[in-house]
């Protein structure tokens, strides 16, 4: 899934999702595409994006919201 996707299907602004990626929340492929490169999300990146974005927008920091993702993640995925 391209970035535009994720943007547009979890409403999380650009530079926060690169910024979730740079703390290493998530781990999209990097794909090369020409001069440069493109990122593929998979659906489990999306779903942590989704879980981490909820908890940012509650008002958590970085760090407590991805271990609350986490735990809903864990729930989710069972």
């Amino acid at each position: 899934m391209k970035t535009s996707e994720v943007l547009e299907k979890t409403g999380i602004p650009r530079h926060k999702l690169y910024y979730l990626e740079q703390k290493g929340y998530i781990k999209p492929k990097r794909l090369p595409a020409g001069d440069l490169e493109t990122r593929d999300y998979t659906g489990d990146d999306l779903k942590m994006v989704e879980l981490l974005w909820k908890y940012l927008k509650l008002g958590f920091k970085h760090k407590v919201a991805f271990e609350k993702a986490k735990g809903d993640f864990g729930v989710q995925s069972m």
